[in-house]
């Protein structure tokens, strides 16, 4: 792909792909997921005695289809990353079921995985913790064919050398170290090493998250452009909603071990449902200079997310939302499908029918949630320079003895800026007088004959 055809940084305008249609004539899924669950035990006591459970996954489905791209987005702790090794079946999961190809993965022994590693891949989120500093380039990417007891056609020396340039690399540092390469190429021998074997699943656990803004475009446009070219599928999770937005056909939220909206990404970011993706949504910032001083609204959740040991009851978000009643806090909302390609996880969700009308939102969501014009410093500052400078002889002096709210705002502030204005002049009198009198005590033939320093100076 030339560089003109390649794509600009995530984050802006005009560079949306097409989304593949998602029918009943659409092929059958590479990966289902059903009800998977992962919770870590806690143990306490002499004895080791489980005493509790961090829920870091509880009970999700979703699935992919062989060509698309699903992005996973949420805060950092709802359990992204835990989901993508469960997936991948670095983990063991507690519960539910996951499918690859039709073959029931969930409880699958290392023996019987083995073949189908080649098939799915997983790139690491740390390009500097997932590489060996003790082996060379050539050894790391090659030892997917080690391990598989894979011999490509050509020898495996030329294998990865064809893989290294694939990603961007220079073949010749074949025999280099992890440590003699920067963050940006070291998460693309990630890549490299991900794509030994032709894999046709690829989860990417914030593949740009360590990166800086340059070479987080050239990342992502390369995992693009690799997609094109070989016809991956991807799973990639990452916080970044411009990235993801960059890169995704289909997008799944997450909060607190759950999915709660699954949407194609232009129903998404156009309309979202879950009043937890629209927070998410009004914190995204717009790079666009034109919109400089135009008021936006951003939604600022109050509190802390609730523990993974013991979550709220209900709906995992009702301790957060602004749109809270009675029902969200015993019943849990199923992950329904209000709209074609377009699922979510409320009872009261937004841009769609209410599926409990009637309720009384609680006092106390009220106060969950603080709305922010972040257009309003720009205005204010614009309205104060637009503005004629205030004489102080215009300002009328405040009767003594008035109350204070008697006046009106506009002269309670003006009498305030005057009266500002007085002392900030007396304070550089008193400084410029301070300053006249340390230069005639520094100088002998400033002060008279008489003076004290002159005295002074000539004993």
């Amino acid at each position: 792909m030339s560089e003109s055809e390649k794509k600009p940084a995530p984050g802006t305008e005009g560079t949306e792909r097409a989304i593949p249609e998602q029918s009943a004539s659409s092929p059958e899924p590479i990966l289902k997921v059903e009800g998977l669950t992962k919770h870590f035990p806690i143990k306490s006591g002499l004895f080791g005695r489980q005493t509790g459970a961090v829920k870091a996954v509880d009970g999700i489905s979703f699935d992919v289809r062989a060509g698309e791209t699903l992005g996973v987005v949420g805060e950092s702790g709802c359990g992204k990353s835990t989901m993508g090794r469960l997936v991948t079946r670095l983990l063991e999961p507690t519960g539910g079921k996951v499918e690859f190809e039709g073959h029931d993965i969930t409880h699958m022994s290392a023996g019987k995985m083995r073949p189908l590693r080649r098939d799915m891949q997983m790139i690491f989120q740390d390009p500097y913790g997932s590489l060996n500093p003790r082996h060379t380039i050539g050894g790391i990417v090659s030892t997917p064919f080690r391990l598989q007891g894979v011999t490509p056609e050509g020898g495996v020396k030329k294998e990865v050398q064809r893989l290294m340039e694939l990603v961007g690399l220079n073949p010749e540092h074949y025999n280099r170290y992890p440590h003699e390469f920067s963050g940006g190429q070291r998460q693309r021998i990630g890549i490299a090493r991900a794509l030994a074997l032709n894999p046709k699943l690829v989860v990417a656990d914030e593949p740009v998250s360590a990166l800086d803004v340059s070479i987080q475009a050239q990342v992502v446009n390369l995992l693009d452009d690799l997609q094109s070219e070989l016809g991956l599928t991807y799973v990639i999770i990452a916080h970044d909603l411009s990235v993801i937005r960059h890169v995704s056909d289909r997008i799944a939220v997450m909060y607190l071990g759950k999915i709660v909206e699954i949407a194609d990404r232009k129903s998404l970011y156009s309309s979202p449902m879950h009043p937890y993706t629209k927070a998410l949504l009004s914190a995204v910032p717009v790079p666009d200079p034109k919109r400089k001083g135009v008021k936006s609204e951003r939604i600022l959740l109050k509190g802390d997310v609730p523990s993974p040991i013991s979550p709220p009851s209900g709906c995992r978000f009702h301790t957060r939302c602004w749109k809270a009643t009675e029902i969200c806090k015993t019943q849990e909302p199923p992950l329904a499908a209000l709209k074609t390609g377009h699922q979510v996880a409320c009872h009261h969700p937004e841009n769609a029918p209410d599926q409990a009308p009637g309720e009384a939102v609680l006092p106390q969501a009220r106060q969950s949630v603080e709305l922010v014009s972040a257009g309003e410093p720009a205005a204010a500052e614009a309205a104060e320079t637009e503005a004629p400078d205030a004489d102080a002889s215009d300002i009328e002096a405040p009767v003594a003895g008035a109350p204070a709210e008697a006046g009106t705002g506009a002269e309670a502030e003006a009498a305030a800026q005057a009266e500002a204005a007085t002392g900030a002049a007396a304070r550089a009198e008193t400084a410029g007088a301070a300053v006249e009198a340390a230069e005639a005590a520094r100088t002998p033939e400033a002060a008279g004959p008489d003076s004290p320093v002159q005295e002074s100076t000539d004993k």
